[in-house]
C-alpha cells in the first residue's frame, strides 16, 4: 500500500482500537458456558411442535402450510397519502396492514386542538373520524386483508371506527381479521400514550375483548406488548416477564367480568421486539411460549388447546437500529428476522434501514419487505419446524430464560400485581434504572454497537440515501377536511350519540363498544369521544418516585 493510500484510510473514534471479545453472557446477563452437554439440559426431549407446552411452536407443521404474515408498519400525513403507501406495499407482496397512527390520535386529541397541531401526521396517519377511516381503507378488501392497529389509549375507539368502515363496505364483522394493540398497562410504564386512569382503562379493554369475541371472532382484540418495555431499556428476560405479568392481569380482569377463559384466551395475542443477541431472542420466544401455556393450564385450569397457544408478532428493529452508518441496519434487521422466524413468530414487521431517523421512503420500505421475502422464500429456514430444537445450547438457554422470566413475574406478584406496581410507579422506576444501565454499557464500550462506539469513522459522512419529506400541505388539508366534516354532519345526532356514551360510561355494567360504534357512525370525532369519557373517568396522574 502506498503512503497516499494509507493516508486515505478512515480513522475510527476509538483510535483504531478493536473491542475486546464480548463477555460470555447474554444481553440479559445470563452466563453462557463454553459448551453445553446433554447432562446440563433438564428436559432432553422438548416435545413436538403443536403439542403442549408448545416449546417448539404452536402448529405441528410450522410454516410449511402457511408463512407468517408480512405486516409492514406504516402511516404518515393524511389518510390519502397513507392509503397510497398501503396499496404500494400490497402490490409488492405485503400480506397484512399495520396502521401507524399519529400522536394526536393515540392520545385522544383532534387535529385542530392546540396540543395536537405540531404533531399531526408526524409519526403516523391522522385518523380523527370515520370519514378519514373510509379514505384510509379505500380500495382495500377488508375481507381478504388482515389489519393491525398500533393503538392503546384510544384502541376501543379505533376498533369501533374499523367496524363502522366494515359496516359501510357491507363486510360482515365475523369475516374481519387483524389486531388492535389495546395494551394500556405497558403504556403507563414504557411509552406514555395513556389517557384514563388504570381501572377504567382496564374496563374499556375488557369491553373490547368481550365484544370482539362475540362480534368479530377472528379478530385479536388485544396484543399484549413487550416491545415497548424492550425499547424503553429492559432486557429480553424482563420484556417477556413484564408482558406475561400484564397478560395475567388482563386474564384476571376478564374473569371478574364473567368471561370464559377457554374462549377469550384464544384471542389473546402478544407483540415483541427482536434485538441482536440471536440465540437469546430465539430462546426468549420458545421460553415465553412454554411458560404462558403452563401458567394458563396450571393456574387457571385451561383445557382448550387453542386457548393455550401463545400467538405473537414482532418488530425487527426498533432501538437496535442506529442513525450512524444507517445501512448497517439492513444487516441488523436480516439477523433479527431470522431469529424471529426460528422463534416461531406469526407476523413480522421489518424496520427500514432509515427508520432510526425518518419515516421510510418507498425504496427503503420496499427493501425492508424484501428482507422478509428473501428469508421466507430463499433461505430455507422455514422448510422444517423448529430447526434449532434439540440443540443442547438452545434447550439449556430456553430453560434458563424460562426460570428467569418466572422469577420476574413472581417479583411483580409479590409486590401486589401488575396494576398496583404501575399505579405506584414501581415498574416505571425499574424500567428507568435498566435503561440507564443499558446506556452505561454502550457508553463504556462494554456493549459494542458497530458504527456508534466502535468502528466509527471520524471523517465519514453517513450516507442515509433518499430523504423522506412530509408534504407540507398535508396538515392543512387534514384540518380543512375536519372542519368540512363538522359543518356537514348531523350535529344533533352527534350530540345524542355522545350523551348516550357518557351515560353508559357512568354505569358499571354497560359494555361501551356499541355506544362507541354508534358515535363513529354519527361521525363523532376521537377527541369528542375521549372528552365524554374524561368527564366520567378523569385522567391518569403519573406517580413520581424519588
Amino acid at each position: 500500500m502506498s503512503k497516499s493510500q494509507a493516508n486515505e484510510q478512515p480513522k475510527t473514534t476509538m483510535e483504531d482500537e478493536i473491542p475486546a471479545i464480548p463477555a460470555p453472557r447474554t444481553a440479559s446477563g445470563i452466563e453462557i458456558p463454553a459448551i453445553v452437554t446433554a447432562d446440563m439440559v433438564r428436559a432432553h426431549d422438548p416435545g413436538l411442535p403443536g403439542e403442549y407446552p408448545f416449546t417448539r411452536g404452536i402448529f405441528a407443521d410450522g410454516y410449511r402450510r402457511r408463512l407468517w404474515t408480512f405486516r409492514q408498519y406504516s402511516g404518515f400525513g393524511s389518510a390519502e397519502e397513507t392509503n397510497e403507501r398501503y396499496r404500494f406495499l400490497l402490490e409488492r407482496g405485503q400480506t397484512g396492514l399495520s396502521v401507524a397512527l399519529d400522536l394526536p390520535t393515540q392520545c385522544g386529541y383532534d387535529p385542530v386542538d392546540a396540543m395536537a397541531r405540531p404533531e399531526v401526521g408526524k409519526v403516523g396517519v391522522s385518523l380523527s373520524n370515520l370519514a378519514e377511516a373510509e379514505i384510509l381503507f379505500r380500495g382495500i378488501d377488508l375481507e381478504r386483508i388482515s389489519t393491525s392497529f398500533t393503538i392503546n389509549g384510544t384502541a376501543a375507539i379505533i376498533y369501533a371506527m374499523y367496524l363502522a368502515v366494515a359496516d359501510k363496505h357491507g363486510v360482515a364483522r365475523e369475516k374481519l381479521t387483524g389486531t388492535i394493540q389495546n395494551d394500556i398497562l405497558k403504556e403507563y410504564v414504557a411509552r406514555g400514550t395513556w389517557i384514563f386512569p388504570v381501572r377504567p382503562s382496564m374496563r374499556l379493554i375488557a369491553d373490547t375483548i368481550l365484544f370482539s369475541n362475540q362480534q368479530t371472532p377472528r379478530f385479536n382484540p388485544i396484543s399484549i406488548a413487550g416491545a415497548h418495555f424492550r425499547d424503553a431499556g429492559v432486557t429480553a428476560v424482563e420484556e417477556m416477564g413484564y408482558t406475561l405479568a400484564n397478560g395475567l392481569a388482563y386474564v384476571d380482569e376478564l374473569l371478574k367480568r364473567g368471561g370464559d377463559i377457554n374462549q377469550f384466551a384464544k384471542r389473546l395475542s402478544f407483540f415483541f421486539y427482536v434485538h441482536m443477541d440471536f440465540f437469546e431472542e430465539v430462546c426468549k420466544f420458545r421460553a415465553g411460549r412454554r411458560l404462558w401455556a403452563r401458567l394458563l393450564k396450571e393456574r387457571y385450569g385451561v383445557q382448550d388447546v387453542g386457548a393455550l397457544r401463545f400467538r405473537f408478532g414482532v418488530v425487527c428493529g426498533g432501538s437496535s437500529l442506529t442513525a450512524a452508518q444507517p445501512q448497517n441496519n439492513i444487516v441488523r434487521v436480516g439477523v433479527e428476522t431470522m431469529a424471529a422466524v426460528l422463534g416461531g413468530a406469526q407476523s413480522i414487521f421489518t424496520c427500514a434501514y432509515d427508520e432510526a431517523f425518518q419515516i421510510p421512503t418507498e425504496s427503503s420500505a420496499e427493501l425492508a419487505l424484501r428482507t422478509q421475502q428473501l428469508i421466507a422464500y430463499e433461505s430455507g429456514i422455514a422448510k422444517t419446524v423448529d430447526p434449532l430444537g434439540g440443540s443442547y445450547y438452545v434447550e439449556w438457554l430456553t430453560e434458563r430464560m424460562e426460570q428467569e422470566m418466572l422469577a420476574v413475574i413472581k417479583q411483580i406478584e409479590e409486590y401486589g400485581g401488575a396494576i398496583k406496581a404501575i399505579e405506584d410507579g414501581y415498574l416505571q422506576m425499574r424500567t428507568a434504572e435498566r435503561a440507564r444501565n443499558r446506556k452505561q454499557l454502550s457508553d463504556t464500550g462494554e456493549q459494542v454497537v458497530v458504527g456508534v462506539n466502535y468502528f466509527r469513522n471520524i471523517d465519514e459522512q453517513d450516507q442515509a440515501g433518499e430523504a423522506f419529506r412530509l408534504n407540507p400541505q398535508s396538515v392543512k388539508r387534514v384540518i380543512e377536511k375536519y372542519e368540512e366534516l363538522k359543518a356537514r354532519r348531523d350535529a344533533a345526532g352527534v350530540k345524542h350519540a355522545l350523551a348516550r356514551l357518557e351515560e353508559a360510561a357512568a354505569s358499571d355494567n354497560e359494555n361501551l363498544m356499541p355506544y362507541l360504534i354508534d358515535c363513529c357512525h354519527a361521525y363523532a370525532t376521537v377527541g369528542e369521544m375521549v372528552s365524554a369519557l374524561k368527564r366520567q373517568w378523569g385522567e391518569f396522574q403519573e406517580p413520581i418516585r424519588l
